[in-house]
C-alpha cells in the first residue's frame, strides 16, 4: 500500500480522466471531480478476484447468502458498535438506484422529498425524475460548519413525505451527531415523514463516530431505510453493488418485488459480491490508513490556501475526502471562476453550483489521490486566482 504512487489512469474508461470534457468541456485537465479515488483498492481484493476470474466460469450469482451478510454484519459491529439484524439486508445494484425505488414506495407523483442544501446532484435528478417535488431546507453555515436549521427543517417536514438524509453528507462533510440524528427522527415521526438515509461515505470520518441511523429511533424502525455500499471506502464502483438495511418486513417485501420481479435486477456481479466480503473482511487496515491520508491531504489543503490564496477558504470537514472551498472573497461569480480554473488553470474541480444554490460561491475539490496531485492541483488553482488579480488590477 502506497497512496502516494501515482497510477496514469488514462485509456481504463474512467470518468474522472478519459472523459473530463462531457463535463468540464475541455480535454487534458486535471480533474478533481467525481467521487472515486485515484489510489489502488486493497491487495486482498485484487487478489480474490483474480482468483475467481481464474476458474473462468462467470454463470448467475446470488448474494442471500450467510458469506455475504455476515460480512456486513460484522463490520458494523467492528467500526461502528451496531448489531444489525441480518434478515434486514437486501442488496440493490446501485445506492441510487435503492434511494430512487424507495421514493417511488412511499410516496405520489407530486408529492414532496425533503432533502438539506446543498445536496448530492444525483438527488435533484433522482427527484425529478420519479416525478416528485424537492424541498429544501438549507444547512446554516456557521464559519464552515453546518448545522441544521432544525426550525425550518420541521417546517418543511409539513409538506414533505419522505426526508432523504445525507449521512455523512455530501458535499459539505457533516457528520451527524447523535442528537441531530434523534432530533431528525423525532420531527420526522411526528410529521409521519419516512427516511431514507444515504451512508456511503460512513467509513471516511476524522475525529467524530459515523452513527448509522437504524442504530436509533428503534420505535420508528418500520420507517426508516438505510442505503450504502462497500464502494466509496474501498473505489470499487466499476463492479456495481450496494446493499440496504430495511427493518419492516412489508418493505422489504415491496422492495425486493421491484427487484426481482418488475426490474429483473437482483442477480448481483459475482466480483461485486467477493470484493465487498473481502473488503469488509480483510482490509480494516487499509481503511485506516486511508482516513488518515485523506485528512492530511485535506489539510495540507487548508494550509496552502491560507498561506498562499488567501481569498479561498476552508474548514476540515467531519468526514469524507472533499474539501469544500469557500471563494466568496475573491468577489467573482461560479461561472466566471470556472471559466479561469479550465482555461488559465486547466484543472477541473467540482463547482459548488452543482450542489444547488447554497453552493453558488464554492468548490468541492476531491482529495482522495497522492498528495503529489493535491499540490499540483493547488498550483494549478493558484495560477487561475493570480490571473484574476492581475484582470482585477488593469
Amino acid at each position: 500500500m502506497n497512496f502516494d504512487e501515482i497510477k496514469d489512469r488514462r485509456g481504463t474508461y474512467c470518468t474522472q480522466w478519459d472523459y473530463v470534457k462531457d463535463r468540464f468541456g475541455k480535454e487534458g485537465l486535471l480533474p478533481f471531480t467525481i467521487s472515486d479515488m485515484d489510489l489502488e483498492s486493497p491487495e486482498e481484493i485484487a487478489e480474490a478476484l483474480v482468483k475467481r476470474i481464474n476458474h473462468k466460469i462467470f454463470g448467475y450469482s446470488r448474494w442471500n447468502h450467510d458469506d455475504f451478510k455476515n460480512s456486513i454484519e460484522n463490520w458494523y459491529k467492528k467500526r461502528f458498535s451496531c448489531e444489525i439484524n441480518k434478515d434486514w439486508i437486501v442488496y440493490s445494484p446501485s445506492v441510487i438506484y435503492a434511494v430512487s425505488k424507495f421514493v417511488e414506495m412511499k410516496s405520489e407523483k407530486g408529492d414532496g422529498v425533503l432533502i438539506n442544501t446543498p445536496g448530492y446532484d444525483g438527488f435533484f435528478k433522482m427527484i425529478l425524475g420519479n416525478e416528485r417535488r424537492i424541498i429544501s431546507s438549507p444547512l446554516k453555515n456557521i464559519n464552515g460548519k453546518y448545522e441544521i436549521d432544525f426550525e425550518d427543517f420541521e417546517k418543511k417536514c409539513r409538506e414533505a413525505k419522505i426526508f432523504l438524509l445525507c449521512s455523512p453528507h455530501n458535499p459539505v462533510g457533516k457528520v451527524w451527531t447523535e442528537k441531530e440524528l434523534a432530533k431528525i427522527i423525532e420531527i420526522c415521526k411526528k410529521n409521519n415523514v419516512f427516511i431514507i438515509s444515504d451512508e456511503i461515505h460512513m467509513d471516511i470520518v476524522y475525529n467524530k463516530k459515523h452513527i448509522p441511523i437504524v442504530s436509533l429511533g428503534k420505535d420508528y424502525l418500520e420507517n426508516i431505510v438505510l442505503c450504502t455500499s462497500a464502494s466509496k471506502t474501498f473505489n470499487i464502483p466499476a463492479f456495481t453493488g450496494s446493499y440496504l438495511f430495511i427493518p419492516s418486513e412489508k418493505n422489504r417485501e415491496d422492495f425486493l418485488k421491484i427487484l426481482k420481479e418488475r426490474d429483473a435486477l437482483s442477480s448481483p456481479s459475482i466480483l461485486a459480491v467477493i470484493a465487498t466480503m473481502t473488503a469488509y473482511n480483510e482490509c480494516e487496515y487499509w481503511v485506516d490508513e486511508l482516513i488518515k491520508y485523506t485528512e492530511n491531504n485535506i489539510k495540507f489543503v487548508k494550509e496552502y490556501l491560507e498561506k498562499n490564496i488567501p481569498e479561498l477558504f476552508c474548514e476540515i470537514p467531519d468526514g469524507s475526502y472533499f474539501a469544500w472551498i469557500d471563494f466568496s472573497k475573491l468577489g467573482i461569480s461560479s461561472e466566471e471562476f470556472q471559466k479561469y480554473l479550465i482555461d488559465i488553470g486547466e484543472v477541473a474541480v467540482m463547482p459548488g453550483l452543482t450542489y444547488g444554490e447554497e453552493g453558488r460561491y464554492f468548490l468541492r475539490l476531491n482529495v482522495a489521490c497522492s498528495i503529489k496531485k493535491v499540490k499540483d492541483g493547488l498550483e494549478r488553482i493558484k495560477k487561475s486566482v493570480d490571473y484574476i488579480r492581475e484582470i482585477k488590477t488593469k
